[in-house]
């Protein structure tokens, strides 16, 4: 999923993910995040985390690295938290 800033997705995507993501899950879930962006984006990336550990892999040319982070969440709404915040990273892409 490409992520655009959080304003570029209305609300009612978000509605759609949020469901999908509760008929999917059990609260509390341990949930995996994967980002990558441009290797200058990593303080960014690595800054939505807080103090949760990542694993951080760079691309084969260096050019762009992939985040990592195994996070216990409470709930969608935590979860698209992150993604908001991810998207206001320059040029992000969750997978």
């Amino acid at each position: 999923m490409n992520i655009q800033p959080s304003q570029a997705k209305g609300e009612a995507w978000w509605d759609d993910f949020r469901e999908l993501l509760d008929d999917q899950n059990d609260w509390p879930t341990q949930y995996t995040f994967k980002f990558i962006a441009a290797k200058s984006e990593l303080e960014a990336l690595k800054a939505i985390f807080g103090n949760h550990p990542v694993r951080i892999r760079n691309s084969s040319k260096g050019n762009y690295v992939s985040v990592t982070a195994r996070l216990r969440m409470e709930s969608s709404d935590e979860i698209v938290e992150v993604y908001k915040s991810a998207g206001d990273v320059e040029g992000v892409i969750a997978l």
